[in-house]
């Protein structure tokens, strides 16, 4: 499904695309990139450029770091999540800790959020 974008938010997508956070690159290069799905990196969508897109399940996955733990973006966090799933998208989250330090247990929710087991990870390329 296609969804309105704010179209003054695609320079800023493609920039973070290209300078990813270390927790994102990680997660992308590592295990994203290995899902039986497209998955989209900083894809606009409304008004929110989100880290991670799955269209095929209606699915965001965001890497928060330290700043989303502030009361003010907690805030903002939940307003977005809201708008988001009023376009019927689920929102995961996971801080960059828990990329850090439990990657394995991050990459298995997601695989059990999706219903699928590391049987159907696309085989790493070398």
């Amino acid at each position: 499904m296609s969804y309105n974008y704010n179209k003054s938010l695609v320079k800023n997508s493609q920039d973070l695309r290209k300078n990813m956070t270390q927790e994102e690159k990680k997660l992308w290069y590592q295990f994203l990139k290995r899902l039986p799905y497209t998955v989209n990196r900083q894809k606009v969508i409304g008004n929110f450029i989100v880290d991670f897109y799955v269209a095929e399940k209606r699915t965001v996955i965001e890497i928060d770091g330290v700043q989303h733990k502030m009361p003010e973006n907690e805030e903002k966090d939940r307003e977005r999540d809201a708008e988001l799933n009023k376009l019927d998208i689920r929102v995961l989250r996971y801080p960059n800790k828990a990329v850090n330090t439990a990657f394995i247990t991050v990459c298995e929710d997601i695989l059990m959020k999706f219903g699928l087991t590391v049987n159907d990870l696309k085989p790493i390329k070398r």
